[in-house]
């Protein structure tokens, strides 16, 4: 049978500490085979299309070119190197940014060498990861959005973009007493007072319910 072949690991810090560091502790690891390292983002862009790794664990804050920002390239560029993103901070903000850039996981510098090895594991697997405090505090974070029916999130957009009840009720093909009917409805299920209300809320919010 035969043995499955390492995974092949590309460092991306501009600290040379740090990245000294994860050689320590990765380096010695069954299964690992770091291939390449940088300094910066654009030294990373520059290496990794000769190296050919399986994954890129690549610093979020960095002079120069972030780490989102180098995932987000590799990304739209080389789609088969995945990136885990490492950082020393566990802001929600970044996590987020970090995963609509492409990163398909994110790990605290601070883990232990286990987390930190089964977030690689992961990710190379093709799968996703993020540590325990970093989704603790991305879950806490986000606030429940409210339930609306999907013809109400329809109109709820409709009513961001500026339309009246009448140009809505002739695009969904409805009357406009329809539209009014759940114009009212959508303000009792957000807990809103008055027209201005609802489309104050409309423009803030009716891009989360696009394509609901």
């Amino acid at each position: 049978m035969t043995a499955p072949s390492a995974i092949r690991l590309f460092l991306v810090d501009d600290h040379p500490l740090v990245r000294d560091g994860l050689r320590a502790r990765l380096g010695p690891l069954p299964g690992l085979e770091i291939v390449g390292e940088a300094g910066s983002a654009d030294e990373a862009l520059a290496l990794i299309a000769g190296v050919r790794p399986d994954l890129v664990l690549a610093d979020v804050g960095m002079k120069g070119m972030s780490g989102i920002e180098l995932a987000s390239h590799l990304h739209a560029r080389q789609p088969e190197v995945r990136v885990l993103m490492l950082s020393m901070y566990d802001n929600p903000e970044y996590v987020q940014q970090a995963l609509q850039a492409g990163a398909r996981g994110y790990v605290l510098k601070d883990a232990p060498a286990a987390e930190i090895v089964a977030a690689i594991e992961a990710v190379a697997a093709g799968g996703t990861f993020l540590s325990s405090a970093v989704s603790h505090r991305l879950f806490h974070n986000q606030q429940p959005r409210p339930l609306l029916t999907p013809r109400e999130s329809e109109i709820l957009s409709a009513l961001g973009r500026g339309d009246s009840s009448k140009q809505i009720a002739r695009d969904l093909g409805l009357s406009v007493r329809t539209v009014e009917a759940h114009r009212q409805s959508i303000k009792r299920r957000l807990g809103l007072e008055g027209q201005s209300a609802l489309i104050k809320y409309a423009v803030e919010h009716a891009r989360e319910f696009k394509n609901s």
